[in-house]
């Protein structure tokens, strides 16, 4: 099983299946609701490694990810479409769509033992825009 990531916004940042390594969906729903409540919100992680350039290689879009998480609230950029396909035996078994995302969380750890990089990455759907959040699976191929 692979991953890909797509953030589209002033610019666009793709990472590919050799650089996501977990992604996790939540439904976040208050814990002391006695009845379905109406302040439902997601969250996503993404957890990847930091992939070098090598041999003319270009970069990986690690860092365009970072910068996006220092963009400030007054600047709307900030919000910014992020899709992340699941792969499966080349063909998508689950894509996430959130169009209003924004950076809850951003690291990156380096290990001078390992030499790998590693970033997590976490984003919230924007709570008043969360009908436009897409959750989709049952793909028959690409």
């Amino acid at each position: 099983m692979g991953f890909r990531l797509k953030i589209e916004g002033s610019e666009t940042i793709s990472l590919q299946e050799s650089s996501i390594e977990k992604v996790r969906f939540r439904a976040d729903i208050p814990h002391d609701s006695n009845a379905r409540s109406t302040d439902l919100g997601s969250t996503m992680e993404i957890t990847g490694k930091i992939l070098a350039a090598v041999g003319g290689e270009a970069a990986d879009d690690t860092g365009k990810i970072a910068r996006w998480a220092l963009v400030p609230a007054e600047n709307s950029d900030c919000y910014r479409n992020v899709q992340v396909d699941v792969v499966s035996a080349s063909q998508i078994v689950r894509q996430i769509q959130v169009p209003n995302a924004f950076v809850v969380g951003y690291k990156e750890d380096f290990d001078d033992e390992t030499g790998i990089g590693v970033f997590t990455l976490l984003i919230k759907q924007k709570k008043d825009k969360m009908t436009a959040l897409k959750f989709e699976g049952g793909f028959s191929g690409e």
